[in-house]
């Protein structure tokens, strides 16, 4: 946040006008070609720059002040800061018609690092980062003057790899600069005090660092980079066929190059050293430090080397032979210190990349990432991040390599119970490869009780933190907190349950029950609330990908579960009302997926229609359920459907609706959702209108309606508009059953048509054409029949 003062001078500037910015450009001018810029040059450009920088629209000076600018940066005369100042101007006003800038005939480093930054902001429209590229990369070919530095320019040729790596020739003679700055030695020590006797690296530690140990370090930090885009096979940037310049290459290294280096390319010789430098810093990294910063700078450094020598291996697999047995001996030292958790991950990367190629068994590398990681550093945000960021980025994990990845799915869910917010998009990406026939139904589960997994993980690391002396419980006592439940042999299987680091399909989940009761007291925790928010999102893609792939049985299944888990939720009300959201229109499209079902589940839908307390508690999924029976239990959608079970269907339903319109005395009257009323109505005439015998019940009970609507007890609970609709609604149910034979086409279709356009059509328009047949059947008042 900014301070008030900030945001004051912030507001100045966005809403300084044209006008006036001209006019303090032309004061800025008059100071500037003054006869030396000193203070209140430095200060008029530092307004202006802000007033510059601070819209987001772009702002136009006049093009005699752009050239001012120019030439006051790149004169000799000017202070560093008045450049400086130059320099963020223009690339603020980035891309500029104006400039005229060039890098050519410029060698200080300095100036042609701050010129290169402006080049590079104009977005290569006269092919700027190409120009920028060649130039520093001859400056850096070439003994640079007394006085000079090339640690200015390796920011800037980091950049133009970035925003054009084809810019650069294949030949490159800084590749074999780089090469050099890589093998500097020195004066210094080892992170344990030691007394070094190879070659610098980033890892060293000096009092002080030269200016070759400087660019040691800013060359490794570019080296990645550097590999990726000029190490691939086959790559043939512009010029590549130029000779001269791998010659000249391979000259320039002749004093850092064995007689074998010698006849090695440059693109082999820069890769040969970068793995020599990885293997040093692995070496390094064993070393006890003496500060707890250099520990930190280990652990990176080992990362970044460790995907360095990956890549090398991609590129040239007789590498792969030379890792491995490095690799697996850096796994067995770290693989117990959770500290270097996060180095475990391009271990297993590389594995992943070439354990084929080495025929090497790396089952117990992925176990350990992949069993005791997520367990053990749930709660390390960026761990969490990197983890399952390396899971999408490796998504053939879950489709192809061992079953160690598909059998740990439950643990990647810790991560995503923990850290939710942040983890919710890259979750998005990776459920889908998590999804098949096998895993479908525990993932089902797994999100509705992602919350509950969140308070569990909140137990367990409360539980880890107390003292030796309180962790012990009485099993003859029942515990009064979930602190003492977490060790209790009644809670112990259910926790073991719901904490599991492996798949466990054949289990039971009904088993929680007791342990989301007493869970609820962490229901109000901030970051199990924040858990909660996510799975909606996740359930709705769940069954979008499920869908996909699903089959009769596996459809059937989760309609039963559906029904089943609704009962069995987090007690937390926003969480279930926005699961029950999902759930009922998940319902629909699993019905419409499969119509059969309605007539195969008949039992338990008719149990779970026939609950009066669902349609209070879970109206949204009786009102769907309700909904799918009056659509899908028909002949048109099952040759199985009888007359036998549409009867069935109906008594369960006529009770419902006499159950909960019936007529209360005034106090004892509940009230429920009106939308649940008029589904049933719709539905009884719909099973009515296929088994005809039926029309007089429900003609009879819809007429009844107009009482029900009327009745004191009845308005006092009700809407007048809710009332009135009700009301509507009964009354053209009941006309559209007048006319047996419409209300059987229009709510019956023949098997030909029901999925047709045409019907489609017409249940869209439904509402209006009970609309006309009510006109029909009663003619507006005053008519009188000729």
């Amino acid at each position: 946040m900014f301070t008030a003062a900030a945001e004051s001078f912030l507001k100045q500037a966005r809403e300084i006008q044209e006008e006036e910015l001209r006019r303090f450009a032309s004061r800025v001018a008059a100071v500037l070609q003054g006869p030396e810029p000193g203070p209140e040059a430095a200060d008029c450009l530092q307004r202006l720059h802000l007033s510059v920088a601070a819209s987001k629209y772009p702002r136009r000076l006049d093009g005699k002040f752009v050239d001012l600018l120019q030439t006051v940066l790149c004169s000799p005369k000017s202070p560093e800061q008045i450049q400086l100042l130059c320099a963020a101007i223009l690339r603020e006003m980035s891309p500029c018609n104006d400039l005229t800038l060039s890098c050519d005939e410029i060698r200080d480093t300095k100036l042609l690092s701050l010129v290169s930054s402006v080049l590079l902001a104009q977005g290569n429209k006269k092919a700027e980062v190409s120009a920028v590229g060649q130039r520093i990369v001859k400056v850096l070919e070439r003994r640079l003057p007394e006085g000079q530095s090339a640690r200015y320019l390796l920011p800037v040729l980091s950049n133009v790899i970035r925003l054009s790596p084809e810019s650069l020739t294949e030949a490159s003679p800084w590749g074999s600069d780089l090469l050099h700055l890589l093998s500097q030695p020195g004066p210094v020590t080892e992170v344990d005090g030691a007394i070094a006797t190879d070659f610098f690296t980033v890892l060293s530690v000096g009092q002080y660092y030269t200016e070759d140990q400087w660019l040691n370090v800013q060359a490794f930090s570019m080296l990645r980079n550097w590999l990726l885009c000029y190490g691939a096979k086959g790559l043939k940037p512009p010029n590549s066929d130029d000779k001269s310049g791998m010659d000249r290459s391979v000259v320039s290294v002749v004093s850092t190059t064995s007689t074998a280096g010698r006849l090695l390319p440059p693109k082999d010789r820069l890769r040969e050293k970068a793995f020599e430098y990885c293997q040093r810093l692995i070496e390094q990294s064993n070393r006890r430090p003496l500060k707890k910063d250099d520990g930190d700078l280990q652990k990176a450094c080992l990362i970044e080397a460790v995907t360095i020598m990956d890549i090398i291996c991609e590129q040239d697999s007789s590498y792969v032979y030379r890792s491995v047995s490095f690799l697996k001996v850096l796994h067995s030292r770290i693989s117990g210190d959770a500290t270097y958790a996060r180095a475990l991950l391009p271990i297993a990367r590389f594995f992943l990349n070439h354990g084929k190629t080495a025929a090497v068994d790396s089952d117990a590398i992925y176990k350990h990432l992949f069993t005791d990681i997520p367990a053990q550093l749930f709660h390390n945000p960026s761990l969490a991040f990197e983890f399952v960021q390396f899971c999408k980025d490796n998504t053939q994990l879950f489709t192809e390599t061992s079953s160690v990845f598909r059998q740990s799915f439950p643990n990647l869910f810790k991560f995503l119970a923990w850290n939710s917010p942040p983890l919710i998009s890259e979750f998005v990406n990776l459920l889908p490869f998590l999804l098949d026939a096998s895993t479908a139904i525990e993932i089902f589960h797994l999100l509705l009780d992602l919350p509950c997994l969140t308070a569990a993980l909140d137990v367990q690391l409360r539980s880890t933190a107390l003292p030796t002396s309180e962790r012990a419980c009485d099993p003859a006592v029942k515990p009064t907190t979930c602190l003492e439940a977490f060790r209790h042999p009644q809670y112990k299987s259910m926790f073991q349950y719901l904490l599991r680091t492996k798949s466990a399909p054949e289990e039971a989940p009904q088993r929680l029950i007791p342990l989301r009761q007493l869970l609820g007291s962490l229901s109000s925790s901030p970051r199990v609330v924040q858990c909660a928010e996510t799975v909606p999102v996740l359930l709705e893609l769940f069954f979008r990908v499920v869908a996909e792939f699903a089959d009769a049985r596996l459809i059937n299944q989760l309609v039963v579960l559906l029904l089943q888990r609704s009962d069995q939720l987090y007690e937390i009300p926003a969480f279930k009302d926005d699961v029950y959201r999902v759930l009922s229109s998940q319902l629909v499209m699993l019905c419409k997926l499969r119509p059969a079902l309605v007539v195969e589940l008949s039992t338990e839908i008719l149990e779970f229609s026939g609950t009066v307390s669902n349609i209070q508690n879970k109206e949204a999924i009786f009102t769907h359920l309700v909904w799918a029976v009056g659509e899908y239990l028909s002949v048109s959608y099952d040759k199985r459907c009888t007359v036998e079970q549409i009867s069935r269907f109906f008594e369960t339903l006529e009770a419902m609706l006499f159950e909960i319109t019936q007529l209360r005395p005034l106090a004892s009257t509940p009230s429920y959702a009106p939308r649940a009323i008029s589904v049933l109505m719709a539905t009884l005439t719909k099973l009515a209108a296929r088994s005809q015998d039926l029309i007089p019940r429900v003609s009879m009970f819809l007429s009844k309606m107009r009482t029900f609507v009327q009745n004191p007890a009845v308005t006092s609970v009700y809407s007048e508009e809710d009332l009135e609709e009700i009301l509507i609604r009964a009354t053209e149910l009941m006309n559209l059953l007048k006319m047996p034979s419409v209300a059987q086409f229009v709510f019956t279709p023949p098997v030909d048509v029901a999925s047709t356009r045409f019907q489609r059509e017409v249940n869209e328009t439904l509402p209006f054409a009970l609309r006309i047949v009510t006109r029909l059947l009663e003619p507006a008042p005053g008519f009188v029949p000729g």
